[in-house]
């Protein structure tokens, strides 16, 4: 899909639509929709008078053939109230036209900012949100409809800041490509991506995108004694992996903060012998978003090139229910010496963690952020809205936090008090790998992962509730959403 700037009059571009956007109880129809209202003979302001035009929250209006303008159609999308509009609701908004007019087969559109909205941090927000909405999950369909747009023209934008707004275009258009890239990871059937095959397909990324790469295979695991690992690996005859990329800028400082990376990639998990119900298993093969998302983030990361060295390690297993597998009450020694009770076979994305948050640290990481599908107490918590984040020390997650903000991606910090801690001690060994039973199980986990963080700064980001979508939303298709990568690229370039 093209995007490009327009600076001819948006009145005279010839289009299938245009779209531009309707704040609620915007009766005096100012500026741009003046401007339009006006070319109509007063349509618009008939259509508001009416009731017909709220401007409630992606509330949509197509209109054929409008009078004043040479494109074919003009969709009305609504924007809320104008003083909680935010860049967030811009990329709902372009989204939302998207994947609307390409329902109806439109080809080409133009989406027209308003006043207020014409600035480098719009464009971008724009263009993310086209972008992302163009993605489909239906890969493995042999019968496509054959409907896709092929360019949108951003009209109605200050041209006084071109070269400003084009940075700001590719800006989006890296971010949103890289969501989509870890997006299309995550939809792949677990038998198209095995550990094996992530790896080849983060290796061929990592070439392309001008990264480092290593493939550590099941012998290199087992010399590294990554027991936690190798110990929900072993029920699979598909071998693990641990693919680490890496990004260095041109100039790192000497002694500087070096980022760290770590992705749970579980590319599919029956629960192991403590096997998971039937209904819904399908989705497991999304445990892996963790790891595609860190994947996603440093493609991104390659493009836009922070200040300081990034290194994403990223553990990738089956977690099945093999003659071979670990047991309830199996010890297990992971890569940092410590002893680990396995209660439960099905967390085993917080034992992947613990061997990849203590690998990434002796590969000199000073800072961490691990991100994974790690439990369903986070959507009893939070439910599908936020992402649960965790860390320590608190100004380090503060800081996060503050780049998910400015990325409008919503996460709530959750609670790392020390009588969590408490829960995971076990008599036999040193930490059980599930907490006591007494709930807090979005806290347990995390606390389990800072184990190994030790006291390295770090962040763990619970998307278990958020990875995934059971129904599409108007400006995103229904499946895998990439969740966090625009607040981990915006961390690394503020870092």
């Amino acid at each position: 899909m093209q995007i490009q700037l327009e600076t001819q009059p948006y009145a005279s571009i010839d289009s299938d639509a245009i779209v531009t956007y309707v704040f609620d109880k915007d009766d005096k129809l100012d500026g741009v929709l003046g401007e339009i209202d006006r070319a109509m003979n007063g349509r618009l302001g008939s259509l508001a008078a009416s009731g017909e035009i709220t401007g409630k929250p992606l509330e949509l209006l197509l209109l054929h053939f409008p009078e004043g303008l040479a494109a074919k159609k003009l969709l009305l999308v609504g924007a809320g109230k104008p003083e909680k509009f935010a860049n967030s609701d811009l990329r709902k908004i372009a989204g939302t036209a998207l994947r609307h007019l390409k329902s109806r087969g439109v080809k080409k559109f133009v989406f027209l900012a308003r006043e207020g909205q014409r600035g480098p941090a719009a464009a971008q927000a724009a263009v993310e949100g086209l972008i992302v909405a163009d993605f489909e999950s239906n890969k493995y369909h042999t019968d496509k409809k054959d409907r896709e747009i092929q360019s949108v023209a951003l009209a109605g934008f200050d041209s006084g800041l071109g070269a400003d707004l084009t940075a700001a275009i590719d800006h989006g258009r890296v971010l949103a490509e890289s969501q989509n890239f870890a997006r299309d990871l995550i939809n792949e059937p677990s038998n198209k991506l095995t550990p094996r095959l992530l790896a080849a397909k983060a290796e061929a990324m990592a070439k392309e995108a001008g990264l480092g790469i290593e493939i550590l295979d099941e012998r290199k695991i087992a010399e590294l004694k990554m027991g936690a690992l190798i110990g929900v690996a072993q029920g699979s005859v598909e071998p693990p992996r641990v693919i680490v990329v890496r990004y260095t800028p041109e100039n790192p400082r000497p002694g500087g903060p070096v980022l760290g990376l770590v992705g749970k990639a579980v590319t599919f998990d029956t629960g192991g012998i403590s096997i998971k119900p039937a209904n819904n298993m399908e989705k497991m093969k999304y445990d892996m978003g963790g790891g595609a998302t860190m994947l996603g983030a440093m493609r991104a990361i390659a493009a836009l090139k922070p200040s300081v060295p990034v290194i994403a390690v990223i553990p990738a297993t089956e977690n099945m229910p093999g003659g071979r597998a670990q047991k309830p009450g199996d010890v297990q020694v992971a890569m940092s010496g410590k002893t680990i009770e396995v209660i439960n076979t099905d967390a085993e994305g917080r034992m992947v963690l613990a061997d990849g948050v203590f690998y990434a640290r002796k590969l000199g990481c000073t800072h961490l952020i691990d991100a994974a599908t790690l439990t369903g107490a986070i959507e009893v918590a939070l439910a599908n809205v936020h992402v649960g984040a965790f860390g320590t020390p608190r100004e380090y997650l503060d800081t996060f936090l503050e780049s998910a903000k400015a990325a409008g991606e919503k996460m709530w910090p959750m609670p790392m008090d020390e009588e969590y801690q408490q829960m995971i001690k076990s008599e036999i060994a040193d930490i059980r790998n599930t907490g006591n039973g007494k709930g807090g199980g979005a806290s347990t986990g995390a606390w389990f992962i800072k184990e190994f963080a030790e006291d390295t700064p770090w962040i763990h980001l619970d998307i278990a509730s958020t990875c995934w979508v059971d129904e599409g939303r108007p400006w995103l298709a229904k499946g895998p959403t990439g969740i966090a990568i625009r607040s981990i690229v915006d961390f690394a370039l503020k870092m």
